[in-house]
């Protein structure tokens, strides 16, 4: 679960530091203060874009740091995916925003989007503000379904993978299918191809080598004859000659004389670094010998192997996969009558294969809808649905890697009226209590431990709001339920209650979270509910309420 969100410099956010418990935590606040930029910060940690438009103005950076305390499961899964705990069971994901980059770390090591939204996944579901909108779309009916059951999503993994297979060979089949003067067309040019990179013995690595080779001999000219020159001053007919005249001249002096004697032996110094220098020059000139012959000879190698660039690939190595294909579509068009009857084979044997995964997993989802249909009924009635049907339609498709069915919610919400796709029925608030249903079944097929919903009670009240918030203790029974509400019956059922404020001064606006006691609680209630003044009927209204949900508590968790 959730134990501690940290945010730093992000927007309307200085820094804010919250503690969660478990059960249902409520977070509510004037509309603008920021409460959905707090989740929005989650988003963040699960992978979310970064945009340095996020950091707050006036700050080099933006911080957002989630701890998390997981079970022995998790913590076991994510070591697979190469996660450690320094402390056991505890994971702290941290997404830090500047102008030049966003960098992302789990413990500590850093990690790539796509690691950190893996592991995302097994800590938090997270339902935005429009995410219910997804069951207006068919196609996420389905994924729905096979989630409910663990058997049915390792069933299609198995069919998208024997799919992939089958959409394979299909494709190779149909470049096959050409007449046989495009196909001795075809030959001729690949064996040109594969005859041109092979006339020119290529070997790998051999441009840089060249290129280097090219660089040092294009300014050998001038290093040789610079060097030549330097030498000739320094040799014996030139400074040489010079330091010979000095070391003679001292040594006519007498030795008794301490200054002389160091004079005497950095002479001696300079006349060896000298030889030593002309030396080293003589040597390494000789190995700069300039023969335009072998640079014409370089040069033209080099722009052999950048045609072959321009033509097969960037790289030699390139160049060479390059061949390597056109020799495997030579030995395809050499031997295609072959070739089409051993794929034609082995696409009957994948269709077989493919149909009887396919129809296993299509039965194994017609059982698991019968089970989900009716967990859905129950639950919308929960949810103060009075009148509801509810059917998961099948249809039957040529071969995906969803197998061969089609799958489509229907309802209907009313009494007499007759069931039709979800999308041409359901209402806004409608669809919110219909995801919040199917989150709170799935809930209890899954091992996430966190759900957070973001303004999940859009577009209802009175007595559904009741419901939706007994629906959302239920499922805080067994996880941490976060939520961000409008609403007095939700926020009066938390077991934690977090007030989101917005403050200003002459340079900045700050949003800040508290964590409310019971008697805060209850004046936030009297704002939810909309009363214009803390008097004493509005503060019994609301410590009625929150009277009220106590004992609906204890009853669901009974």
């Amino acid at each position: 679960m959730l134990t501690n969100l940290h945010v730093k410099n992000l927007a309307l956010i200085e820094e804010v530091d919250v503690d969660f418990t478990n059960g249902l935590i409520v977070l509510t606040g004037e509309t603008g203060a920021g409460k959905s930029l707090v989740l929005g910060s989650v988003n963040l940690a699960l992978g979310q874009k970064a945009s340095k438009e996020y950091i707050r103005t006036g700050s080099d950076y933006s911080l957002v740091e989630l701890s998390f305390s997981v079970s022995k499961d998790i913590a076991s899964r994510l070591k697979d995916m190469d996660v450690y705990m320094e402390d056991e069971g505890q994971v702290i994901v941290t997404r830090k925003i500047s102008e030049q980059r966003s960098v992302a770390k789990i413990n500590g090591e850093s990690v790539n989007l796509k690691t950190l939204k893996a592991v995302m996944e097994l800590l938090v579901d997270l339902h935005g503000q429009h995410d219910h909108q997804s069951l207006l779309y068919s196609n996420n009916h389905i994924k729905i379904l096979d989630k409910f059951s663990s058997e049915n999503d390792s069933l299609r993994d198995e069919v998208a993978e024997i799919f992939k297979r089958y959409r394979s060979i299909k494709d190779m089949l149909e470049k096959m299918e050409m007449d046989d003067g495009s196909r001795a067309r075809e030959l001729e040019f690949a064996k040109f191809e594969i005859n041109e990179i092979e006339a020119d013995n290529l070997q790998k690595g051999e441009d840089e080598e060249l290129e280097t080779q090219f660089k040092k001999m294009a300014s050998s000219e001038q290093t040789v004859s610079t060097l030549s020159e330097v030498y000739n001053d320094l040799s014996d007919s030139g400074a040489g000659a010079r330091i010979d005249h000095a070391i003679s001249a001292i040594n006519s002096l007498p030795d008794d004389d301490e200054k002389v004697s160091q004079f005497k032996q950095t002479l001696y110094d300079i006349d060896s670094l000298n030889r030593q220098l002309c030396g080293d020059i003589s040597e390494y000139n000789s190995t700069l010998d300039f023969d335009p012959q072998h640079i014409s000879e370089v040069e033209s190698r080099l722009d052999l192997i950048n045609k072959l660039k321009v033509k097969y690939g960037q790289t030699i190595d390139q160049i060479l996969a390059y061949k390597d294909e056109k020799q495997e579509l030579v030995d395809r068009l050499e031997n295609h009558d072959a070739q089409i009857e051993e794929l034609n084979k082995e696409l009957a044997e994948c269709e077989v294969t493919l149909k009887t995964k396919s129809e296993k997993l299509s039965k194994a989802r017609k059982k698991a809808a019968k089970k989900l249909e009716k967990e859905i009924v129950q639950a919308l009635n929960d949810l103060n649905f009075l009148s509801v049907e509810f059917e998961i339609a099948f249809e039957k498709k040529d071969y995906s890697s969803n197998g061969i069915d089609e799958v489509e919610f229907m309802i209907s919400t009313n009494p007499g009226e007759p069931i039709k796709p979800l999308a041409k029925v359901a209402s806004g608030g409608e669809l919110s209590r219909i995801m919040l249903a199917i989150k709170s079944i799935l809930a209890s097929e899954d091992e996430i431990e966190t759900l957070i919903f973001d303004e999940i009670d859009a577009g209802i009240s009175g007595k559904t709001a009741q419901m939706v918030a007994d629906k959302m203790a239920k499922i805080a029974k067994n996880h941490q339920v976060i939520c961000i509400s409008h609403l007095a019956q939700i926020a009066a059922m938390a077991d934690s209650h977090y007030a989101i404020t917005k403050s200003a001064d002459d340079s900045s606006t700050y949003t800040q979270v508290e964590k409310l006691d019971r008697d805060k609680s209850i004046e936030e209630l009297v704002r939810i509910s909309g009363s214009s003044d803390d008097s004493e009927a509005a503060l019994a209204n609301a410590t009625e309420l929150k009277d009220s949900a106590d004992a609906r508590k204890q009853k669901i968790k009974a």
